[in-house]
């Protein structure tokens, strides 16, 4: 059963067509390397590329979405910048993807001895447990189980909040919000990514 979702646009330009995420493109040191860890770490199927590409990198596909690795001749295999040695900060930018089972990712990482940190976050009783970890070229990576927590419209949050961006008009009808977070949460639960080892 498919459901259309429809949203009355407020703003005087209309958004752009878009679909999905289609893929997260990467510089990376070396293409070798990266390529090993989003297979054999992250799960990712490597995929052909473009024959009209004269560079060098690799794409890979799974969950959803690609992953386009490119080599960057700027960057110095033997740079400074040790990934080792920076710090895991959850708050830096990261790609995120949700997981089945957090602990056993956290054993997985574990046993290839890979540095991780975790967090948690709490909304109305509802947890998600977080795991932060780089790939060979510091790009932040997120495994959690995000699941838990519901996608909520901010048209239908509280009256009192007012968002700046005034995207959508707020339903006067409880049960079309109601009937457009059941929609969302359809498409969501449609278009998840089920990330298991």
């Amino acid at each position: 059963m498919s459901y259309k979702m429809e949203i009355e646009e407020v703003c005087e330009s209309q958004a752009l067509p878009l679909l999905s995420l289609n893929h997260v493109s990467l510089c990376c040191r070396s293409v070798w390397e990266s390529m090993k860890f989003y297979e054999d770490v992250l799960g990712f199927v490597p995929i052909k590329r473009p024959s009209s590409f004269k560079f060098t990198g690799a794409w890979f596909y799974n969950y959803g979405i690609g992953i386009h690795l490119i080599q960057n001749p700027e960057i110095d295999e033997f740079d400074t910048y040790i990934n080792e040695s920076r710090p895991i900060n959850p708050k830096d930018n990261h790609i995120s993807f949700q997981c089945t089972d957090v602990e056993l990712v956290k054993k997985r990482l574990e046993e290839k001895g890979m540095r991780y940190v975790t967090a948690l976050v709490e909304d109305e009783g509802i947890k998600v447990d977080q795991v932060f970890f780089h790939d060979p070229d510091g790009y932040m990576i997120e495994l959690c189980n995000c699941e838990n927590i519901p996608i909520i419209p901010i048209s239908s949050c509280s009256a009192s909040f007012k968002p700046r961006s005034h995207s959508f008009k707020r339903s006067t009808s409880n049960s079309k919000c109601g009937f457009m977070e059941n929609v969302m949460m359809q498409s969501l639960s449609m278009h998840m990514m089920d990330f298991a080892f």
